[in-house]
């Protein structure tokens, strides 16, 4: 069962990964158990071709769960089944008190946006009434929607805080 979910959302290059690197340092830091779950639009691979558990998957295996004193990763192949969905994959992780999500753009969960105009990509959260927060490198616009947090992306504990300050007031959805 996870805790409080939500989602870093933007366009490719806006520094979601940049931002969800220093809020997971600093939640850890501070005593929260968090959760990640990054989605890749390409195959991801986890160990060479040549590696032991690699080959067992191309044999056919469905699962391979590799362990180290380290760490341990599970593999699932999909092999012509539906990608699971947010709430499947998250039933998988060990509670944390927030599972961050990066990607999945189109769920119905609490997010906050990378927007960087500079990209020269539209603003996703005029259209998402998911987007509680946008954390930006210019000015809030004189239009924001009523209840949308505008954060200064060049500062990142503004957006730190705001999200403990979800946290702590239930305001996160929980999935």
């Amino acid at each position: 069962m996870a805790g409080q979910i939500l989602g870093v959302v933007g366009w490719s290059g806006s520094g979601k990964t940049s931002l969800l690197e220093y809020l997971v340092r600093e939640l850890t830091a501070s005593g929260h158990k968090i959760n990640v779950v990054k989605h890749s639009h390409h195959d991801v691979v986890i160990e060479p071709p040549q590696k032991d558990s690699s080959r067992l998957r191309h044999a056919g295996a469905q699962e391979v769960l590799l362990a180290s004193p380290y760490r341990y990763v599970i593999v699932h192949e999909l092999r012509q089944e539906a990608e699971p969905t947010l709430r499947e994959l998250v039933s998988h992780l060990a509670f944390a008190d927030l599972t961050m999500v990066e990607g999945y753009k189109w769920e119905t969960i609490s997010k906050i946006e990378v927007f960087r105009p500079s990209l020269g990509k539209a603003a996703i959260y005029t259209e998402d009434e998911d987007i509680l927060a946008v954390a930006s490198d210019v000015p809030a616009p004189l239009d924001l929607r009523p209840g949308v947090q505008w954060l200064d992306l060049n500062q990142p504990r503004l957006v730190l805080h705001w999200i403990i300050a979800a946290m702590q007031n239930n305001i996160l959805k929980k999935i």
